[in-house]
């Protein structure tokens, strides 16, 4: 689930920092520029797990920081494909059921990767896996939401998003052509923003996943039946022990 990443960069420190470590500064700028943030094809960085190489540090004509080439390696969330992760329902929704893990919120199951046979309740917000009984009728369900539910990563999604610029000033409602042209632009904008750099797909329609309280009563109510058999046998022993004593 978290991978070391090898990492390059050209580090600026500031004049005001000239008073720590370089090695103490550095690790500063690097967790503040990365931490939390998501590099395409990398990951989630976390947090700076150590600097390999540090170069030599100049500085450049009219600027008075000093730049430091360096080799790092860095923490990164990105679970391998087939990992099983155990999370919170965020929330349902058409789309599938979305999940957090605290720390990361973009993760989906889509409608086709749940149980099935599975429905979505309008009223409720909340997916409802249909298990079959044995006697033919079927019980529900319900994925409510702050659930612990247990999945595996079925595929992920990297997006490069650029950067937004400035809003768009607003035009005269009496010029019409460069009014609607403002309005795409603003709309366009607005899609940029809704992007997600990084979200992962996930499954739960196989034995074993799903809300840990199915498979928790699942098996409570196995042992209650092994323990059933075990105390018939138990019995049926005592019996015979008994039957075989009063014929001596």
């Amino acid at each position: 689930m978290f991978v070391l990443a090898e990492l390059k960069d050209n580090v600026r420190i500031a004049p005001e920092l000239f008073g720590l470590k370089l090695p103490e500064a550095i690790k500063d700028e690097i967790n503040r520029k990365l931490a939390n943030k998501v590099l395409l094809n990398v990951g989630l960085c976390i947090a700076l797990k150590d600097i390999v190489k540090l170069g030599d540090s100049i500085i450049l004509p009219g600027d008075g920081a000093s730049h430091t080439e360096v080799n790092f390696r860095y923490i990164v969330f990105r679970p391998i494909i087939g990992d099983v992760i155990t999370g919170k329902i965020r929330s349902c929704s058409r789309e599938g059921v979305h999940i957090t893990l605290g720390f990361f919120d973009d993760i989906l199951i889509p409608p086709s990767a749940l149980q099935h046979p599975s429905r979505y309740e309008e009223a409720e917000q909340a997916w409802v896996w249909e298990y079959p009984l044995e006697d033919g009728n079927t019980h529900d369900l319900y994925m409510d939401i702050g659930e612990n539910i247990k999945f595996r990563v079925s595929g992920e999604v990297f997006e490069e998003s650029s950067p937004i610029g400035p809003p768009d000033q607003e035009v005269p409602s009496s010029s019409a052509g460069p009014s609607s042209s403002g309005a795409g632009s603003s709309n366009a904008s607005a899609q940029d923003v809704n992007k997600t750099p990084y979200r992962i797909v996930a499954a739960i329609n196989e034995s074993g996943l799903g809300l840990l309280s199915w498979w928790v009563q699942q098996s409570q109510e196995e042992d209650d039946e092994e323990a059933e058999d075990e105390e018939e046998a138990e019995g049926q022993e005592q019996e015979q022990d008994l039957s075989g004593g009063e014929n001596e």
